[in-house]
């Protein structure tokens, strides 16, 4: 298995930080835009899409700032990170995505966050 590369994306998000991080951290929130349904047990989330189901581990969190996941069936160090970052000056909000994907799957995670995060843009009223 080749290793996988980091990747990072940065989306500009209308939104305050606590309300950004209620669909990044809860799995209502998370269950609105990034899966067809999340439930959690502590640190373990399950993911559902299309009938199936993947289990992720919060590895990390700072409320209004950041989460951290790693799926549970990755054998390596890969994890997924969703930080708000404000802008000091404009007070511009961001949401800043670190994943991991294997070389050749690089474009088609990074197309995947996009999609996901418009519906979370769609989500949150912020176009």
């Amino acid at each position: 298995m080749s290793d996988k590369i980091k990747f990072e994306i940065e989306f500009v998000i209308q939104s305050s930080p606590q309300m950004l991080y209620q669909y990044l951290a809860t799995p209502s929130g998370l269950s609105e835009w990034f899966a067809d349904n999340v439930n959690s047990r502590g640190e373990k989330f399950t993911f559902i899409w299309d009938g199936s189901e993947e289990e992720a581990k919060l590895l990390k969190r700072k409320t209004d700032e950041f989460v951290r996941f790693a799926w549970e069936e990755a054998e390596d160090d890969s994890y997924f990170e969703m930080k708000i970052i404000v802008d000091e000056i404009t007070k511009d909000v961001s949401l800043f995505i670190t994943d991991f994907a294997e070389d050749d799957e690089v474009e088609e995670s990074k197309m995947l966050w996009t999609n996901q995060v418009s519906d979370l843009k769609q989500v949150l009223g912020s176009s």
